[in-house]
């Protein structure tokens, strides 16, 4: 069993399980044993070691390998030490099952986490870079509210690229949508179910709405394409009105979530629903839920750094996904990002997630030729 599958096999078994999915208390919950178990790798190792604290009251981890001489370029590796929760009892014990292992955590992202921790191990012992300084950057809470990348960002750490890990089975990803989850609110007026002519129903309101955005409006942004993101999309996940069967409900609400492009902003796609609402007559309130920005991200394919690495990975085209990740919130302070990572994204999240072996080997290949190629 190669090193970089016997540290991945060490990490599931170290549960991270997102503190917003348990309980307070629950021992499963939080990063900070992933956090020790790598700070301790990086003491034997020679490297670095910081934290910084976040909002979530947990703190990332940062661990840096200088350069053998003056740093002028920097790299950014920046997994996610934190997963999703599932079976307390079977999805912390690391299982090989023929060319794939198995556990939460498995891709998402601990084998980004472990091929990233493992390069710059391996190039610290063996080929330091002349004049890049690397930076391993394990996020805290990216599965809830990113409260990780948004503190590490406010640094505004400067780099010539910044690798984002998540599974994209090792091909450069350089563009993702960005994400708004919006709250749509109808109003009518309450009366008793045996007269509801004196009424004015909301839900059927609120119906009439999602009926308006699911058709029309869904079918109106599916006209838009993107080169490699495609088309942004609008789906109906909750909705919540009435109190009991013989009231006439006099409020509704309904919570989308709306994939976005590049370019998009709340403000816009508050008039466009407006638009199409207004059309057909009818009224209700739009908000955005998070309270904060989750944008879509596209980075320059042409810039120098992003071109090595497509070279290293033997890749012609730009890729894009459909998911947000931490590299928006990287992008901002103007660092270009890319998303890239071991392991298949429909793996993520399953009861019985698992990464193909290959995969890391591969994932290990890439990286550790993308660093011997560094200045």
């Amino acid at each position: 069993m190669s090193q970089v599958v016997k540290l991945l096999r060490d990490l599931i078994a170290l549960p991270s399980v997102n503190n917003a999915f348990l309980p307070p208390g629950d021992p499963h919950a939080g990063e900070e044993r992933v956090a020790d178990y790598l700070k301790n790798r990086a003491r034997k190792a020679g490297l670095e070691i910081e934290t910084q604290a976040t909002n979530s009251g947990r703190d990332n981890l940062i661990v840096r390998l200088k350069p053998l001489g003056q740093a002028t370029h920097r790299i950014i590796l920046a997994p996610h030490m934190d997963t999703v929760g599932g079976d307390l009892d079977k999805i912390f014990r690391p299982t090989k099952k023929g060319e794939r292992l198995h556990g939460r955590g498995a891709c998402d992202t601990k084998g980004s986490v472990a091929v990233m921790f493992h390069a710059m191990e391996h190039l610290a012992k063996r080929h330091r870079p002349a004049n890049t300084e690397i930076v391993f950057i394990g996020f805290v809470d990216e599965e809830c509210n990113q409260t990780g990348s948004r503190a590490f960002s406010k640094l505004k750490l400067k780099a010539n690229l910044a690798l984002v890990g998540e599974p994209t089975r090792c091909r450069v990803v350089t563009a993702h949508k960005g994400d708004l989850w919006l709250r749509l609110s109808t109003r009518g007026k309450a009366a008793h179910g045996a007269r509801p002519e004196l009424g004015r129903n909301a839900i059927h309101t609120m119906a009439k709405c999602i009926n308006a955005i699911e058709t029309e409006y869904a079918q109106n942004l599916g006209k838009r394409r993107h080169p490699v993101l495609g088309p942004p999309t609008i789906n109906t996940g909750i909705v919540q009105g009435g109190s009991q069967p013989n009231i006439v409900p006099d409020v509704c609400e309904a919570d989308l979530d709306r994939r976005t492009l590049p370019g998009e902003s709340f403000a816009t796609i508050r008039r466009e629903i407006g638009e199409v609402l207004k059309k057909r007559g009818l009224k209700a309130r739009l908000t955005n839920v998070k309270g904060y920005t989750c944008p879509a991200m596209e980075t320059d394919l042409t810039l120098p750094m992003v071109q090595l690495l497509m070279r290293t990975v033997r890749q012609t085209k730009p890729l894009g996904v459909d998911y947000y990740c931490d590299a928006a919130n990287i992008a901002t302070t103007g660092v270009p990002a890319i998303v890239w990572g071991p392991g298949d994204i429909a793996q993520a999240h399953t009861a019985d997630e698992w990464i193909s072996i290959r995969q890391l080997e591969r994932g290990m290949d890439v990286l550790t030729r993308f660093f011997l190629s560094l200045p």
